[in-house]
């Protein structure tokens, strides 16, 4: 009996007093990790004692005050799913020091990007490196409007999507975009459109419970302290809901206004 409490003890003697783990979920971008690595609490060795990727422990040398975390010995294809542990002893942190390696960030370029006839966006990328959304958007009324979002396909190849816009009467712009961690926005270049649509005009005179256009179109109404109030598309907006008072309206590719009686 006394052998057996001792071979228990041994074992846990040699075990890291184990507190929990930093799980890092992301794509792989083709760059490193890099960890500082505290001493253990007890003063004796480091703070972490394992590291694995995607399920696989790490070869690396772990044991020192900063290390690498080296990715390219799992001949991973950039824009694949990484997951990685770093498990650490109790009363101790480690700090991974460029997490956003990790992140899908945007470097795609645009190959082609163009207006069918039938109202269809389309365009062509490459370079992708990492799942982002391309957010339409459409020049309108004095500025840049989002009217669609598509998901990216984050390969490096050649990408093609497409997606329904609503041209206005007259020259449109159109553009996409993504957004990454950094928060700056990466464009496409701009596909210019002539619509043979007719000028979309206000049919109703009265403003009490409705306003009707003479056709479909992409609508906001402001109220006199410049906040959104309605937006929508279609061939007329009801506003019984709206206060009395004067209103900012733009539709089609026209800014204007009324006073709701």
């Amino acid at each position: 009996m006394r052998k057996v409490l001792i071979t228990i003890c041994s074992i846990l003697l040699v075990l890291p007093a184990f507190s929990g783990e930093i799980l890092l979920d992301g794509i792989f971008q083709g760059k490193n990790l890099y960890v500082m690595n505290p001493f253990a609490s007890s003063g004796v060795g480091f703070c972490v004692f394992e590291v694995t990727i995607n399920g696989k422990t790490s070869t690396d040398e772990i044991n020192s005050s900063a290390f690498e975390i080296d990715l390219s010995v799992f001949q991973f294809n950039v824009g694949d799913k990484v997951t990685i542990a770093i498990k650490h002893k109790d009363n101790c942190l480690p700090k991974v020091l460029n997490p956003e390696v990790l992140k899908p960030k945007s470097t795609f370029t645009t190959a082609s990007i163009n207006v069918e006839k039938d109202g269809t966006l389309k365009w062509t990328t490459s370079g992708e490196a990492g799942k982002l959304s391309f957010i339409v958007e459409q020049y309108r009324w004095n500025k840049w409007i989002k009217v669609s979002e598509v998901d990216g396909k984050g390969t490096s190849g050649s990408n093609s999507y497409t997606a329904k816009v609503n041209p206005h009467s007259g020259n449109n712009k159109f553009r996409v975009k993504q957004i990454d961690y950094t928060k700056k926005p990466r464009y496409s270049t701009e596909a210019d459109f002539r619509s043979p649509t007719p000028p979309i005009s206000i049919t109703s005179k009265k403003f009490d419970t409705e306003i009707t256009f003479s056709g479909e179109t992409l609508y906001e109404i402001y109220d006199f302290y410049g906040n959104i109030v309605l937006k929508g598309l279609g061939a007329k907006v009801d506003i019984t809901s709206l206060k009395k008072g004067d209103y900012f309206i733009n539709y089609d590719n026209t800014m204007d206004q009324f006073k709701k009686k």
